[in-house]
């Protein structure tokens, strides 16, 4: 297929790079990985398998070859015309949907503004594996294609496509995010003032416009240290909550470093960090302090379901939490 047009940030991810953080190797990979594996699955492909993730509109593809192609995340805006431009259908999220060769599928606008959605193609983006995945690495330029956002021009190739998909007929209902984030206290959580603990989980945190796939920078009151605190750089992850010399904390995400020396109040579980994706500028989100207990059992339900939605041919109508 072949990039007509394109909006300022779509990159070709997958499930990312693990296991390299001690070479300084970023995550990358999509934000919601929940919704890159429906997608994947109402395909048949493999759940790890390259897909868009769209961030802003427009998109619009012109496909060289007849195409199954699934949306899932955050809906836009989107529909496939036939090249005579007489005949437009609707594309459905958490359907798939099949491409006929010639044929132009546009996605205009996200639903939501700032949302993320992901469009995935039978076989899978067969861009080239860079340290085990096919991810880009916005912030050292690998991975993808080239390392860079996609621009107009491009032309994206597919792997062999699977023997078995879902009918068109039926399909999966994305997962909305409650904006509502379960987190465990850092391991700096003590240096905090008590009021500064109260704060952080009572208050509603508002999205910056300076929030990326790095992290999401936080508004609202800021959280006050006990004393000054000097910390060696550590190791962090996706979903450690550090909080800058001005009080501001900033939850990180898929491409952030891997090091910092910035005291954490809390870390997101792992089973919420998905709704990332979906949080835009001007929007707020909660903290809600949970127990390792909970934290584990609520990444068990996400597998169990994802094992469930692979090894059965009928899907349920939405994923269980």
């Amino acid at each position: 297929m072949e990039i007509i047009r394109c909006g300022a940030l779509t990159t070709i991810q997958d499930l990312g790079r693990h296991g390299l953080r001690h070479l300084g190797v970023s995550q990358s990979g999509a934000l919601d990985p929940i919704a890159m594996q429906q997608a994947n699955l109402l395909l048949g492909n493999a759940r790890d398998a390259a897909v868009l993730e769209i961030s802003v509109g427009p998109l619009v593809l012109r496909f060289e070859q007849d195409c199954a192609i699934a949306m899932s995340g955050s809906s836009f805006a989107a529909s496939h015309t036939t090249p005579d431009a007489v005949t437009e259908t609707q594309l459905l999220p958490g359907h798939v949907a099949i491409i006929r060769s010639g044929e132009t599928l546009t996605l205009s606008k996200p639903l939501v503004p700032g949302a993320r959605c992901y469009l995935a193609f039978a076989g899978g983006i067969d861009v080239p594996v860079v340290m085990g995945s096919r991810s880009t690495d916005l912030n050292a330029g690998f991975g993808g294609l080239q390392g860079r956002a996609l621009q107009a021009g491009d032309r994206l190739p597919t792997g062999p496509a699977a023997q078995r998909q879902l009918e068109t007929g039926k399909g999966i209902r994305p997962l909305a995010p409650s904006h509502i984030l379960r987190a465990l206290p850092g391991p700096d959580y003590e240096s905090f003032t008590t009021d500064s603990q109260i704060l952080f989980w009572s208050q509603p945190w508002r999205i910056s416009h300076q929030s990326n796939r790095m992290g999401l920078r936080l508004n609202g009151t800021a959280l006050q240290l006990e004393d000054p605190l000097e910390l060696p750089s550590s190791g962090v992850l996706p979903g450690d909550v550090q909080v800058p010399p001005d009080g501001l904390p900033i939850v990180l995400s898929n491409d952030a470093q891997t090091i910092g020396g910035y005291p954490r109040i809390a870390s997101v579980i792992r089973a919420d960090l998905w709704q990332l994706a979906h949080v835009p500028p001007g929007t707020s989100v909660y903290f809600v302090p949970v127990s390792l207990e909970e934290a584990i059992a609520a990444r068990a339900r996400q597998e169990r379901y994802l094992r469930r939605l692979h090894e059965l041919s009928t899907l349920p109508d939405c994923i269980g939490q």
